[in-house]
């Protein structure tokens, strides 16, 4: 009966982990085109699949994944939420590693505390008019989520003070539109929940946002 027990605990701790695993999606080709190969868990080695140094866009359907630029994790290496990327500037062609560094369902994944240790979490003066309270958004003009900061949770045409001067981003909940012109024209960019420490492409870029999901 103990074997019984123990058997049928192993098999719920297995299920309980394939559920809570993360999954994303890489591409051989820019905006989600190309031949592709779908991992939910961690690859070292990418010749494995037939990936290496291939990798040209990703999307991370849940999890948080750390892409690297060799074999074993070494190298330059980010990461990178539940999203859309169309591109990957730096990594472009580049990517022989990935491995999930936090589990979680979108919108589950990370933990919603500010990164800046030590560091008081009121909200400090940039944010005026709209922009005040808390936000489905946050948009932050350094990197890492640094500097000046505003919240948003709604559809914004033009970011008029806070234009063109995103550098990082947390998305709490929803999947959101970002473009480099106002009234959502322009180069647009999707991302769904999680915490975007660099913009890369859209670095300091972004004129309107909106939901799209």
């Amino acid at each position: 009966m103990k074997r019984l027990f123990a058997a049928a605990a192993a098999v719920l701790a297995l299920s309980s982990h394939a559920a809570s695993a993360g999954e994303l999606t890489l591409f051989a080709d820019n905006d989600f085109r190309g031949a592709r190969v779908t991992l939910g868990h961690d690859e070292p080695n990418l010749n494995r699949a037939g990936f290496n140094d291939r990798v040209s866009s990703i999307v991370v359907r849940s999890g948080v994944w750390e892409i690297c630029e060799h074999a074993g994790f070494r190298g330059n290496c980010v990461e990178f939420g539940p999203g859309e990327y169309r591109s990957l500037p730096r990594f472009n062609d580049a990517v022989s590693s990935v491995r999930e560094v936090r589990r979680g369902g979108p919108g589950r994944d990370r933990d919603w505390r500010d990164d800046r240790d030590g560091r008081d979490d009121r909200r400090g003066d940039d944010r005026r008019g709209d922009y005040r309270g808390g936000g489905a958004v946050q948009l932050f003009a350094g990197p890492r989520f640094q500097g000046p900061e505003i919240a948003l949770s709604g559809d914004t045409r033009m970011l008029n003070d806070f234009n063109d001067r995103t550098s990082s981003i947390i998305v709490r909940e929803g999947r959101w539109e970002f473009c480099d012109d106002a009234n959502f024209r322009g180069q647009c960019v999707i991302y769904g929940p999680g915490r975007y420490a660099f913009l890369e492409q859209m670095n300091g870029r972004i004129s309107s946002m909106r939901r799209v999901r």
